[in-house]
């Protein structure tokens, strides 16, 4: 039995999107698990099919609604009864196999870091998005959850992210690439500096040292580790950039002709499909003790049915049970 709950009031397209993705999800679930939806429930009620409800499907009502422009520390202190707040308290007390939200990512982190606890070994947990690629995926990490990092904390987000590597993507010995402005050593700031002398000297980590933003999609390293204010940077370029490039690709399809687009449009959905963050649904939030999986604030249902089987993976392959298994093994070699 899992029991996966969602926030149904974060994002941009909540509650509406939340519900019909998570409903949706239902088919990729077993008879005995339960989808718990959390929220203002006549809300969550407005928008679920006509009908009985799913048998698998529960609602817990939180009166309080975190927007995406309040500030996370601020807001959770505020609104005790927010979905965010409830939604990490239920994993905090195993009541829940995994938790998922597009809302506010900075008092979702908050909310995590607060009740559910970082794992031991942890000071900081990250986010790790993985970005497809012409060379394979690559794992980026951190790209929102800690901003103003220390250097060991990077050496934290370089395990997490190797495991994750080569639980989820199968990638063996995944390369471990420091993300800097050269790959000479000599650039970089203090925080990338200190980071790469401490990366380096763990044995356990396959360090291939500095890599540029152009090295990222290139193939030059299975992992970029970074700091979350430049991961999420990179994030939002990448996005951006994968979607001006499709648009401008159609069109210049369609300007030059019209059957030559048509005769295109499948592999270019293709390609747009490998490249969506729907496709993935959303990051997990590692280094928390519980599975977190954090979407993108624009999620729709689509994004929302995938982050809900992401979580399910998760909980499968038991990937918290392999971070704390390699953090236990670092804290003992420290």
């Amino acid at each position: 039995m899992m029991r996966i709950a969602v926030d149904a009031m974060g994002g941009d397209y909540a509650p509406a999107e939340i519900v019909t993705g998570a409903i949706a999800a239902l088919e990729l679930l077993d008879p005995a698990d339960e989808l718990i939806l959390i929220g203002r429930e006549d809300a969550i009620r407005s928008h679920l099919p006509a009908g009985p409800l799913d048998s698998r499907v529960k609602i817990v009502h939180a009166s309080d609604v975190i927007g995406m422009d309040e500030t996370p520390v601020e807001a959770i202190r505020q609104k005790k009864d927010s979905s965010i707040l409830r939604m990490a308290k239920l994993a905090a007390e195993k009541a829940v196999d995994a938790v998922i939200s597009a809302g506010n990512t900075g008092a979702c982190v908050a909310a995590c870091q607060l009740k559910m606890r970082p794992l031991p070994g942890v000071s900081r947990p990250g986010i790790a998005v993985v970005l497809p690629s012409f060379h394979g995926p690559v794992v980026l990490c951190d790209v929102g959850a800690n901003i103003a990092p220390k250097p060991h904390h990077l050496l934290e987000y370089a395990h997490l992210a190797s495991v994750y590597a080569s639980l989820v993507l199968n990638i063996q010995n995944p390369r471990v690439g420091l993300l800097s402005i050269g790959e000479e050593e000599v650039k970089g700031n203090r925080l990338v500096k200190e980071a790469r002398d401490l990366i380096r000297q763990d044995g356990r980590l396959n360090f291939i040292g500095n890599i540029e933003g152009r090295d990222v999609l290139k193939g030059a390293a299975d992992i970029a580790v970074c700091d979350g204010f430049v991961g999420n940077i990179v994030l939002k370029l990448t996005e951006g950039l994968s979607e001006g490039l499709f648009k401008t690709i159609e069109k210049e399809l369609g300007d030059e002709a019209p059957e030559l687009a048509s005769a295109f449009k499948p592999v270019v959905r293709r390609i747009w499909d490998r490249h969506d963050y729907s496709e993935y649904g959303g990051a997990p939030l590692l280094g928390v003790d519980g599975i977190c999986i954090i979407c993108h604030g624009s999620s729709d249902r689509r994004a929302i049915r995938n982050a809900i089987r992401a979580a399910r993976r998760y909980v499968v392959t038991r990937l918290n049970s392999a971070l704390e298994s390699r953090l236990s093994r670092e804290t003992a070699n420290a």
